[in-house]
Order: C-alpha cells, then structure tokens, then sequence
C-alpha cells in the first residue's frame, strides 16, 4: 500500500513538472504578468457567474435522482454540499475529490444510504461525461473544415467512441457475466463489495429511463452553458475568438480535469490552454493568461464551501 502511494506522488510530481516546464518554456512571465493586468474584470465576473449559477440546476438533478432512489433531501441541503464538494476539490484530485466528499457527506445524513450517495453521484458524473461528449461530437462536427486543431479532433472522436462503447458496458445485462468474472480480483483488491452496491444503484436506473432523458437533457443545457465560461475568461484577457472553437476545447477540457493527473489539475488545466489555443494562433501569453483566470473562478467557487465548513467546526466548538 505504501509503495503504492508513493508511486503515486512520484507520477503525479513528474506529470506537474513536466507541465509547468512547458509552460515555463512557451510563456514570457512578464508579458503574462502584463496581460493578466489588464484584464477585463467585467468578464471574468460573467465567468463566475455562469459556473456559480450552473450549481443550483446541478443540485436540483441530484436531488431527483436521490429522490427516485427513496433518498430525500433538500435542494438548500445539496447546494450547500456541492459548494463543499467544490472546496474539498481544491486539495483533493481534481473533480474526484468533490464527488468523494458529497457522497461522505450524504452518507453522514442518511445512515444506510452509501450506496445510493455512491450511485448517484456517479450517476450524476456518467451524465456530465456523456453531455459533455456529445458536446465534442457537436464540436468535431463544428471544426471540420473551419479550425486545423490536429490530433485534438481525433481525440475527441475517440472519447466519444470510448463513452459509447462503455455506456453498452455499464447498462446491458447482457454483459453481466462477463463483469461477474472480474469478482475474484476485486474481492483480493478488498473493493468488490462497494463497487457492486454502486452498480446496483446505477442499475436501479435502467427502469427510470423518462428521468434519465430528463437529467441529462438538463445536464446537455448545463454544460453547453458551463463551456460560455471559458470563453468569457478567453475575452477578458483580449482572445478574441468566438465561442464557437470554445465548444470544441470546453468538452475535452472538463474531461481532462476529471483525470486526477495533478491536484486540482495544476499546470495540466494551464498547459492544455496554451496548446489548444496555440493551434488557433493565439500567442502563449494569452492562452496562459485564459487558462490562469478560468482556475481563479474554480478558486472562488471554493470560497463559499471553505467558509461553510470554517463556520460548522467554530459551531461544532
């Protein structure tokens, strides 16, 4: 275990290395400075605003998928947890962190309950995923013929192709043989019961298909208006592009910063701007610059679950 661990830290450290390397390599600190200076705060407030807003329609899809698994909560209750989430995600990985601390966190309400808070939550992140795909699908058919973004278009077809093909995987039954073979490795891996209450729970689903369609027509709208954000950070430090180009970066965007490669995606969320963007002729600084002020919104969406949690333990005292 703690070879393992260690292993872990050690890629993680070389993966933020070589990351910030390249931005060190590609950037002109100066001339960031001066760009970040100058920028727009109109903007970068529209920015914080659609991602702080995007959490209440959010919180409203969890309480319904709860709510068809027997689970009750309010919606007050659950924005209050999503803002924790946000908080723990800052220290934790990525956007892994978050879903870890709201599943802990229903679970401490509703004894019993852990596999439904499990199942819901990754639920909740399967439909994120899957809107977000079809996000790229709709972005590769936007930049075919209009933007050269290289080997980045046929990453996302093959996201989309790998979702697809794993979404057969998660909900057939009739591949539910072919997973009951992998119950011996995850029983010597301690895991195989946690993981099957979750694929129960998510199972559960397959006789709610009208609040599946529901969900993820919300989560569709959701995130189409989440990927806007990103664009109002690229305006605010003079990137003058259209939103169109945004809804092809914004999906692989969301699912970089689900991979825990760094700690909330440091340098790895900066190095993907300067790349993407420098495909678009954007100069490194300004990319930098888009990538830089997108991370401080995800900093201040921290702030209200950092307060929340500061304010319950003097309260607990």
């Amino acid at each position: 275990m703690k070879g393992r661990r260690a292993l872990r830290v050690a890629a993680t450290l070389v993966v933020t290395g070589l990351a910030t390397a390249y931005i060190v390599w590609k950037i002109d600190l100066g001339r960031t400075g001066h760009v970040l200076a100058d920028a727009r705060p109109a903007w970068w407030l529209a920015s914080l605003a659609i991602m702080a807003g995007s959490v209440w329609p959010m919180a409203w899809r969890w309480r319904r998928l709860l709510a068809a698994r027997g689970v009750h909560d309010s919606l007050a209750r659950l924005v209050r947890t999503y803002f924790v989430g946000y908080a723990a995600g800052q220290v934790l990985p990525t956007s892994l962190g978050g879903d870890a601390s709201r599943i802990y966190e229903t679970m401490r309400r509703h004894e019993g309950a852990g596999g439904t808070a499990a199942g819901t939550v990754l639920l909740e992140r399967a439909l994120g995923g899957t809107a977000t795909l079809v996000l790229a699908a709709a972005g590769f058919a936007l930049a075919v013929g209009h933007y050269d973004l290289g080997g980045y278009l046929w990453v996302e077809l093959a996201f989309v192709v790998a979702a697809a093909l794993a979404g057969v995987v998660l909900f057939s039954t009739r591949l539910q043989g072919l997973l009951q073979r992998t119950r011996p490795l995850l029983r010597s891996l301690r895991v195989e019961r946690p993981l099957r209450e979750v694929y129960l729970a998510l199972h559960a689903f397959r006789d709610n298909a009208g609040l599946l369609v529901g969900m993820f027509a919300l989560t569709l709208v959701v995130q189409s208006v989440r990927v806007l954000a990103i664009w109002c950070a690229g305006k605010a430090v003079g990137v003058d592009l259209s939103p169109r180009p945004y809804y092809v970066m914004g999906p692989l965007l969301f699912l970089v910063m689900l991979v825990p490669f760094t700690v909330n995606g440091l340098a790895v969320r900066e190095s993907f701007f300067v790349s993407f963007l420098g495909t678009l002729g954007i100069a490194a600084d300004p990319a930098f610059a888009t990538g830089f002020l997108f991370f401080v919104v995800t900093i201040a969406l921290a702030l209200p679950g950092a307060g929340i949690v500061a304010w319950e333990s003097l309260r607990a005292r």
